[in-house]
């Protein structure tokens, strides 16, 4: 089967490596792709990278005819929302990803709190908001009976960075000023004000023919730029699996009360779902230690950036196969194995980032990593000379792979110093609430 993989981020290193490891995958292209995916590719004599950006749908679509492509792996939310699927399959091109209209639960923050109400899904509850006015009213006369600020959330898409968590009132109020004023244009001229959850973030990513639902493992991703969840939101600066906070038969609870519902849901509202329904889950955590029931933060429409990057290590089966089974409605017929290990992944940014940053810079330090360590590329392109530089803000994810937690963090970590370019900074604390 040839194969190409939209997105040029860490996401699609991760899922080119993976499928790349199919007997199945005669060829393999990656649209733009990125130096990981470009060295990968090259090394194996599968294919190479492709210079049409991944929300070009013509362009997509005329690189896949061009090189006789069997299957396209849509990988960003943003060309999912566009309508890259759809167009795809009116081409006759089998493609991975929901369609545009299925899509929205990522799209639209509203559209998705209303899906979770028709499915009787335990999630935050708030409103939404085109009008300053209406959102202030809003604030001040649901929040202060719960001395707790509401969280205020872009509807639309905004590369993970359209969440704010205010610290007190007068933050949020600032807040749904700065989000309608058009910081993020378009994505944000609606804002959703919502409750305050607490507890510890989790990540139920699962694969969703529009009926079956085949769960891959549970993990946890850290949005804060700073150590002790300080700074600014971010694309994800690192991740583990398995959160030991969560029990690990949690899973078929949640298929059951999250991803199965919703997917009838989406079914009765003329939207059936196929692709990945990852749902970002709120776990309170009680005085043992232990998680209890979660509630839904949001929904995404495609693979975690960066638990992808921790979970397919994991995987035993042939990515390629489940990804095609789930394209083609019959998930029914296939199982995934896992390994069971457990694993640390430690993002390595751009200087400034999740602000203004620079890029150019040479990395060093990529072949001195150990071999049982994966080094997955973000911003990252070829210069002139051959030479990996830095062309984005988040860089490059190490992840280390162990029989437990610990063991998986030391091998990341270890690795993550040995790679070094000028600016380079990364959160130290990845998975160390584990180990407490």
């Amino acid at each position: 089967m040839r194969v190409l993989v939209v997105g040029g981020g860490g996401r699609e290193h991760a899922l080119v490596w993976g499928i790349s490891r199919s007997p199945n995958c005669e060829a393999l292209f990656c649209a733009p792709g990125n130096a990981g995916t470009a060295l990968l590719l090259g090394e194996r004599g599968l294919g190479g990278n492709l210079p049409v950006d991944a929300e070009d749908i013509a362009g997509v679509i005329g690189a896949a005819r061009a090189e006789a492509i069997d299957f396209v792996v849509v990988g960003p939310e943003a060309p999912l929302a566009a309508g890259m699927v759809d167009a795809l399959t009116e081409a006759g091109l089998l493609a991975f990803g929901p369609r545009q209209a299925a899509a929205e639960l990522e799209s639209s923050k509203w559209f998705a709190k209303e899906i979770m109400r028709e499915a009787g899904v335990r999630h935050a509850a708030g409103a939404s908001f085109s009008d300053p006015g209406g959102a202030h009213g809003f604030i001040d006369g649901t929040f202060p009976k719960s001395g707790q600020p509401p969280v205020i959330k872009a509807d639309g898409l905004a590369a993970g960075k359209g969440v704010i968590v205010p610290g007190t009132m007068a933050d949020a109020h600032a807040a749904v000023d700065e989000l309608l004023g058009g910081k993020f244009g378009a994505a944000s001229a609606t804002v959703v004000v919502e409750e305050r959850l607490s507890g510890l973030e989790a990540s139920a990513i699962a694969l969703v023919d529009g009926e079956t639902v085949l769960p891959l493992p549970l993990s946890c991703d850290y949005k804060r730029a700073l150590d002790g969840d300080a700074g600014l939101n971010t694309g994800g600066m690192g991740a583990y699996s398995p959160p030991g906070f969560m029990d690990p038969d949690a899973w078929s609870g949640l298929v059951e009360s999250v991803h199965r519902p919703v997917a009838r849901a989406m079914q009765a509202a003329g939207r059936p779902y196929q692709g990945v329904l990852y749902g970002g889950l709120m776990v309170p955590i009680g005085e043992s230690g232990q998680g209890g029931d979660a509630a839904v933060i949001e929904f995404n429409c495609r693979f975690g950036d960066p638990e992808v990057q921790v979970l397919l290590p994991q995987l035993r089966s042939d990515l390629l196969e489940l990804l095609v089974a789930c394209a083609e409605g019959r998930l029914e017929t296939v199982t995934a194995a896992w390994s069971g290990e457990a694993a640390v992944g430690v993002v390595l940014a751009s200087g400034g980032y999740p602000g203004a940053y620079e890029t150019g810079k040479l990395i060093r330090g990529l072949d001195t990593v150990d071999d049982d360590v994966l080094v997955f590329h973000a911003g990252t392109v070829l210069d002139g000379e051959g030479n990996v530089v830095t062309s984005g803000g988040r860089v490059l994810i190490v992840v280390g792979q162990g029989a437990d937690l610990a063991t998986a963090r030391e091998r990341a970590y270890a690795n993550a110093s040995r790679i070094e370019f000028e600016g380079r900074h990364y959160r130290t604390d990845i998975a160390a609430r584990e180990l407490s």
